[in-house]
């Protein structure tokens, strides 16, 4: 069977783009990451995508009449690339049905926290904020709204007292870096299966 073929959409430092390059490179990952999409150009995860031999497109949402206008170049490309997978690591983009229609069940996402608690932007200190003993990490499938998709999977990460962002920030893309190449790896091999909101691994 051949590869599954993903494309990875990031905004920032790319360390979750990198822990699924490393597992492809490492041979722990069976697919091809095909595309990086990045709206910011001087993003780090545009150097990682380069240095991994991922081609770019990367694009200035500005530059743009309308999210329906960047997002129809996007399908395009993904389209060109035979892209299967979807996958949003720190993201930071809100995403219309021109891209979330033709790619729902086979969109996902990561997002900081035990959904659907905290969903959204700052959701670890939205966490720290609300006094919960536990957050976590959580990889679901895309559906227009916001984190509000089936759910794959989840691990929980507990708060320590007086914790602040800066540690609970390390211990919980720590757990992201493992649990996403994870997902896509039962994903690539068939074993994740999505009946309406319900979705099992097996």
């Amino acid at each position: 069977m051949a590869p599954l073929r993903i494309a990875v959409f990031a905004s920032g430092q790319g360390t979750n783009f990198q822990a699924i390059a490393d597992a492809v490179r490492e041979g722990k990952l069976d697919v091809t990451i095909e595309l990086l999409v990045c709206d910011k150009p001087s993003a780090p995860v545009v150097e990682r995508a380069s240095r991994a031999g991922v081609d770019a497109f990367v694009f200035k949402p500005k530059d743009y009449p309308n999210r329906e206008a960047y997002e129809t170049e996007i399908v395009a490309e993904l389209t060109k690339r035979g892209v299967e997978l979807i996958v949003l690591a720190g993201y930071m983009r809100i995403l219309t049905p021109t891209i979330v229609e033709p790619y729902y069940g086979r969109m996902i996402n990561v997002h900081p926290s035990l959904l659907p608690a905290f969903p959204g932007v700052n959701a670890m200190g939205q966490a720290l904020d609300y006094g919960v003993k536990v957050t976590g990490v959580t990889v679901h499938y895309v559906d227009g709204g916001l984190d509000s998709g089936p759910i794959i999977a989840q691990v929980v990460v507990p708060i320590s007292d007086g914790e602040g962002i800066d540690t609970l920030s390390e211990r919980i893309q720590a757990v992201e870096r493992e649990l996403l190449p994870n997902v896509v790896g039962a994903i690539a091999a068939g074993r994740v299966k999505l009946d309406g909101r319900q979705v099992t691994v097996s």
